[in-house]
């Protein structure tokens, strides 16, 4: 029996487990409840559990036959701060939060590979089950690294998933290198001399600096950056005073960066702090940037990307993987455990349906199969007894 035919025996049971997670989502670095299910699943299959790992993250061990070559398998559990507008059963029962990115859908679908390779153990050496927390732009990969994940751990391949709507279900999509975009925070805090709005003459115009600064930043990709580097700078919000007839003493510009390589960044970084210096200087006022790296460019390692590719044409055919993917820039914390370690991240389909981080969003339940028989394929592949 094929891994897809074995885990579809337990779809209405993992169905039922991603439905109560999605019931009771929990924001990152709080999925207490989500751990505890996550940790309690896996001992009830025999697996070696460790939780606490970054916080509230677990690691269950699988180890069989004689090898010492391990793989790591990583699914997310956090969920995001929206209200729900779907109108299904097992809707969010938590005002104000929502698994609007399909992580109950990734966990579970880790669980179903990893109760599966503990009935069949067609594999010789470590599985390590990594359930991390807090992806969403809260640190949970780094908190998971912090604590020794790796070290405690050890990997010599990981690989991890995402969900794609609008991809048919039983596809996958991937490609070598740089897959997901870095991404970035910053806010360029400006200082001036508050005065009345009809003096402006007694004032250094905080927010009429910040303008001209939100402008000139789009000069650094069109003029900075080589051009066969894809590059984004979009400031979101010019914050500045509280009335209509005071010029303030301050305003703050905030945005987000995103970039494929660490060197790139810098690039970025260091063009925000002297366009911002230098446009406010011209203004008499003083700009200082606050620079937070929140997501490494996310690059897929080429023989780790043919490994997952390769299971997954085993599982589905060649005609539904897109090894070709064009890289995204939208960014994954999974990111900093792939510069420790070498992986790949893959896109499954997920079917049609609002995009993630939408309130309407839905994972596709169909789709849960495919993520757990891919996971548990490329353990199969990769740890045979004969490598």
């Amino acid at each position: 029996m094929s891994a897809l035919d074995a885990i579809r025996r337990h779809h209405t049971e993992l169905t039922a487990i991603r439905r109560d997670l999605h019931a009771h989502p929990e924001l990152g670095m709080a999925e207490h409840r989500t751990a505890a299910i996550v940790a309690e699943k896996l001992e009830s299959w025999g697996i070696e559990v460790h939780r606490g790992v970054g916080g509230t993250g677990v690691v269950g061990v699988l180890r069989n036959g004689r090898g010492n070559r391990a793989i790591g398998l990583r699914a997310d559990m956090d969920a995001l701060p929206l209200e729900e507008l779907n109108d299904v059963p097992y809707r969010s029962t938590v005002p104000g939060k929502m698994h609007a990115c399909g992580h109950d859908g990734h966990t579970t679908m880790l669980l179903g590979a990893a109760r599966y390779l503990a009935e069949t153990r067609n594999f010789d050496g470590i599985v390590h089950f990594i359930f991390q927390p807090g992806e969403e732009g809260c640190g949970g990969a780094l908190a998971m690294l912090e604590d020794g994940l790796f070290e405690r751990f050890p990997c010599d391949q990981i690989f991890g998933m995402h969900n794609r709507p609008g991809m048919a279900v039983g596809e996958y999509a991937v490609r070598q290198g740089p897959t997901a975009a870095g991404g970035a925070f910053f806010d360029i805090h400006v200082a001036g001399k508050g005065a009345h709005g009809a003096r402006p003459e007694a004032s250094i115009d905080p927010v009429l600096a910040s303008c001209h600064i939100t402008a000139a930043l789009q000069s650094i990709v069109s003029r900075n950056i080589n051009p066969r580097e894809a590059a984004v700078i979009s400031v979101t919000k010019v914050v500045g005073g509280k009335a209509y007839n005071v010029i303030p003493e301050t305003a703050t510009i905030s945005g987000t960066a995103r970039f494929f390589s660490r060197e790139v960044a810098q690039q970025i970084e260091e063009g925000l702090q002297r366009v911002a210096a230098g446009v406010a200087a011209g203004f008499g006022a003083v700009a200082t940037l606050d620079w937070r790296l929140i997501f490494a460019p996310t690059v897929n390692d080429a023989e780790a990307t043919e490994a997952i590719a390769a299971a997954a044409a085993e599982l589905v055919g060649e005609a539904r993987v897109a090894r070709d993917k064009p890289p995204g820039m939208g960014s994954e914390d999974f990111s900093f455990m792939m510069e420790k370690v070498p992986g790949a991240y893959i896109h499954l389909g997920n079917g049609d349906g609002a995009m993630p981080h939408n309130p309407r969003y839905q994972f596709n339940d169909a789709a849960i199969p495919y993520g757990a028989a891919l996971f548990a394929r490329v353990v199969e592949r990769g740890l045979r007894g004969d490598l």
